[in-house]
């Protein structure tokens, strides 16, 4: 690591106490930086060994509101720039987050049961999709695309006793599964929700960026964690996936659906014409 590097975290930690948790997060940043720069918490904490709250007091006693404040300070080190907010740095820093993600989950895709669950979703009728808050501009794209292979799709973005009666409602229609967006920050409403599908006989499955939700299949994808906005570019590939998955699950009836997709589309002039030359 090179000595700018040393300095500019060096001046972070000068004259901080530190605990000897502390101290083994802050040795894993000196020495793995212009790695360390794109971590999240949760992934920061599990290479150094410690664990993730461990990671926000440690930003705390340095003087941020949270880790993302510390990493964003910290990103000037390594990717040059002014630690000021700048449109560029702050640009580059999302893409860099999003590419990372993507990497990531390119990396992990064959753990991922993409296939059985798209069968198992491709199966069930009608199909409720869930998204909640920043979730639900997500799960408003996996339900479009869905539609377009599967005869009865069924979105939800409101919380409450309207998600509660809509999902009801559902199962008592013939609906086996529900699949939910839920992103950080994690709706209690979305969390309420899958507790109660799976108490009325449905099987859960959620997009999310956590291997442990509290689901029957999860499909985990790296998000970032800036202060302002969640990157959602891993997410959004993995439920374009799915999609995939449950079209390749029933292939004459994607056939059918979506030929009579383009006739609807044409009749209707839903689109636009457009001149490409």
């Amino acid at each position: 690591m090179t000595g700018g590097y040393h300095s500019g975290l060096d001046g972070l930690l000068d004259g901080r106490r530190l605990s000897p948790v502390q101290r083994r997060i802050a040795g894993y940043l000196s020495d793995h930086l212009d790695e360390a720069i794109f971590l999240s918490s949760v992934e920061l904490a599990e290479r150094a060994g410690v664990s993730q709250p461990s990671v926000t007091r440690f930003a705390v006693v340095l003087g941020f509101a949270g880790y993302p404040e510390l990493r964003q300070a910290l990103r000037p080190l390594v990717l040059g720039g002014a630690p000021d907010g700048s449109h560029e740095s702050l640009l580059r820093g999302a893409v860099d987050d999003e590419i990372r993600g993507l990497t990531r989950l390119r990396e992990r895709l064959a753990a991922l049961p993409l296939k059985e669950l798209g069968e198992a979703l491709a199966a069930t009728e009608p199909l409720p999709v869930i998204g909640l808050l920043a979730s639900s501009g997500l799960a408003t794209t996996l339900a479009h695309f869905a539609r377009r292979i599967h005869p009865d799709v069924r979105l939800l973005t409101h919380g409450g006793c309207e998600l509660s009666d809509a999902l009801h409602a559902a199962r008592r229609s013939g609906a086996e599964w529900v699949v939910a967006v839920v992103l950080p920050r994690y709706p209690a409403d979305a969390v309420r929700a899958l507790e109660y599908a799976a108490k009325l006989g449905l099987k859960t499955a959620v997009i999310t960026d956590r291997p442990d939700f509290p689901a029957e299949v999860v499909l985990d994808a790296p998000v970032g964690d800036r202060p302002v906005s969640t990157a959602q570019a891993a997410p959004l590939v993995l439920a374009m996936a799915l999609v995939e998955a449950m079209a390749e699950a029933a292939p004459l009836r994607t056939r059918a659906r979506l030929e009579e997709w383009e006739r609807m589309t044409g009749e209707t002039g839903t689109f636009a014409p457009v001149d490409r030359r």
